[in-house]
């Protein structure tokens, strides 16, 4: 089998082909073509030399979806609601985002109040009927918008989680009026409770559709046209793929899509080297993202943010922070040296792109300091220009009285390392957990270039470096499986719960979801569940979620389980009845995967070469290495510099590198 997984990112496009059969794997990389991602997607094809025609499986990280919600991009959406809920996206939760600033205000809605619609009707929160949905009210808001020509609509009406009837009168309603319309239904999108999350979560859909719709129609028509004849998959948010027609329906599941692979990876790495706990950690041109995985377990989560805007949906407990390869130094009206969150993106690029880009870069910096070399080709086409990295930074420093050009690339270099080391610390110490007791996989383009030095911050021991660190994240979409997850809310006092019930409540929900499967080509025997529950103390606003191993076998191991997961969250156990919010369920379709991470051609040794680098202050001679001469089990002592096609890993002074039996690169700070 021939498998094709490719990753679009703000800068750079990559793609991994792997050949079951013999092995191989083969890496290309290509810029990325903001405007019109596919183009990007068939450049980095190209760059593999395969015919579509025989490739039996092409997964897709995609990121159209994410820069339309953080660039406010996206549709004209209308909402309908139940009357006297319009207001439920303006008043959102009363909680301050910013504790002490009095003057914060909460961020603008993605439908502003004149597009939100309500029509009488109403549910109990059993599910019966309070007001009936009338239909000559439904047909005069279609006939609305109709007029309007609305070609994005969100439906949320007050407790459709329970019973889903009136969202489906007002679809068909819908439907019948707008054929050309993109419509979510938040009783398809999100159905369990919390009026507002749910809405906000099902706008954000609605949001992205017609652009996500939009772009995977094109690309699936684009692949067609080179001979591809099997289903489309994209990585969804929680570290699974799925079909293209699902994510076309559901787009707000890929919200996450990209990062959420080069976690799949880390995982699939760290299995193969007897790793359990891992801090994965991916820098890219225009983000760092940061994943915390403990016993081997990937965290889900469905209360992560985007552009401050709720996206209730499952979700890898991914941490993002604006510092990638391309972000942007600068100097406040402080006269303070900052780095990011702002990005020179694909285009301009950085200065050293020479793509008329002038400010200065994480990357600019790393040239003038000279751990990524002049002459180095990014993508196999993108030249360093060591000059145009030097005028920036210098222009720069001159801002900067009695500051060195030398001095602020070390600057920025130090402040993007910071900017990490924060958003790490925020998954790990934050959360109760020590880093020294992980191993960082560093990964990205620009990863393994400060993976020591963030490694020393946090008195890591080890980091591994992948083979091929700028195409992980696609290599990781190639290797998922595939991924439905389900939820439903109900809510119940454990101390009155039966098991049966329990079982039976799980048993209907797998059900269905075992169709949905095989309606897309998995084969039975490769499908498997994951149970969990949503649970909380009775008092408490908000549940946690709880995995359930199989064979589970009382109520009070259930029960267990929650006190043993809310101490480790938040380092107490309370003394209150334990009540089950919610049945969440993962249905996976288990997919092929190589038994290890290729690493291409048998090496061929070279000697190094030499060039000076700049650390904390002092130029050093550091040996420069080609990745793919290193042979199996050599050692090399920093400060040495390892470059390879889309990634170049530093090794700084007082540390040492060693090339691994999986070709994966294990960093290691020297004993003394």
């Amino acid at each position: 089998m021939r498998l094709i997984g490719v990753d679009v990112g703000g800068t750079f496009t990559d793609g991994v082909l792997y050949d079951t059969g013999t092995a191989e794997l083969r890496r290309a990389k290509a810029s990325s073509t903001p405007g019109e991602p596919w183009r990007g997607v068939l450049a980095v094809i190209d760059q593999l030399g395969v015919d579509m025609g025989n490739v039996d499986r092409f997964v897709h990280g995609v990121t159209i979806g994410t820069n339309a919600i953080l660039e406010r991009k996206g549709a004209a959406v209308w909402l309908i609601t139940t009357a006297g809920f319009r207001d439920v996206l303006e008043i959102a939760r009363t909680n301050r985002s910013k504790l002490y600033d009095i003057k914060a205000l909460k961020p603008a809605p993605l439908v502003p109040r004149e597009r939100v619609i309500e029509v009488d009707e109403r549910l109990f929160a059993d599910g019966s009927v309070c007001r009936p949905l009338r239909k000559e009210d439904v047909e005069t808001v279609a006939a609305v918008l109709g007029k309007a020509g609305a070609d994005a609509v969100a439906v949320c009406l007050l407790h459709s989680y329970t019973d889903a009837r009136h969202e489906r009168i007002v679809a068909d309603a819908l439907d019948r009026a707008l054929p050309g319309c993109f419509r979510s239904l938040s009783s398809d999108v999100l159905p369990e409770m919390r009026e507002y999350e749910r809405a906000a979560t099902t706008v954000l859909n609605s949001y992205i559709g017609p652009l996500t719709r939009n772009y995977l129609g094109a690309l699936e028509e684009q692949l067609a046209g080179r001979g591809y004849r099997r289903p489309v998959f994209i990585m969804n948010s929680a570290g699974g793929v799925e079909t293209a027609r699902r994510a076309a329906r559901f787009p707000v599941h890929t919200v996450l899509s990209g990062p959420a692979g080069g976690v799949a990876a880390g995982l699939h790495l760290g299995a193969a080297l007897g790793y359990r706990n891992l801090i994965t950690y991916d820098m890219g041109g225009t983000s760092t993202d940061v994943c915390l995985i403990r016993d081997g377990i990937v965290p889900v989560t469905g209360e992560q943010f985007i552009a401050e805007q709720p996206n209730r949906t499952p979700q890898i407990e991914i941490n993002s922070v604006g510092a990638g390869g391309g972000s942007l130094a600068w100097i406040d009206d402080g006269d303070i040296l900052r780095v990011g969150p702002h990005s020179a993106g694909a285009h301009p690029g950085p200065a050293c792109y020479g793509r008329g880009g002038t400010a200065p870069t994480v990357t600019d910096a790393n040239v003038m300091l000279g751990r990524l070399s002049a002459g180095l080709r990014l993508a196999g086409s993108v030249a360093l220009d060591g000059r145009l990295a030097d005028a920036a930074v210098a222009s720069l420093a001159s801002r900067l009285p009695g500051l060195t050009p030398d001095e602020a690339a070390e600057g920025i270099v130090r402040i993007a390392v910071a900017r990490m080391v924060t958003a790490i610390k925020e998954i790990s110490i934050g959360r109760g957990h020590d880093p020294r007791d992980f191993v960082l996989v560093a990964y990205g383009g620009a990863g393994p270039m400060h993976a020591a030095a963030i490694a020393a911050e946090l008195e890591i021991a080890t980091v591994v470096v992948p083979p091929g660190p700028g195409n992980f994240s696609a290599f990781g979409a190639l290797i998922s499986d595939l991924r439905h997850d389900h939820v439903r809310t109900r809510l119940l006092r454990l101390a009155e719960a039966r098991l049966d019930a329990i079982e039976a409540g799980f048993a209907a929900m797998e059900e269905a979801a075992r169709k949905d499967l095989l309606d897309e080509g998995v084969a039975a025997e490769r499908i498997v569940f994951r149970r969990g529950l949503g649970m909380r103390y009775l008092g408490q606003s908000w549940d946690l979620p709880v995995d359930l191993p199989a064979g589970l076998g009382s109520i009070a191991a259930i029960e267990e389980l929650f006190h043993a997961r809310h101490l480790e969250r938040f380092g107490y156990r309370g003394r209150n009845p334990v009540e089950i919010v919610s049945f969440r369920l993962a249905a996976i379709g288990r997919v092929d995967q190589p038994a290890a991470v290729a690493n291409g051609a048998a090496p061929a040794a070279a000697a190094p070469a030499h060039r000076p680098v700049r650390f904390d202050g002092r130029t050093v001679r550091a040996s420069v290495h080609e990745r793919e001469r290193l042979m199996p089990g050599q050692r090399i002592a920093g400060p040495a510099i390892i470059e390879e096609m889309g990634a170049v890993t530093v090794v700084p002074p007082g540390w040492s590198c060693r090339q691994g039996s999986s070709g994966e690169l294990l960093i290691e700070r020297n004993r003394t």
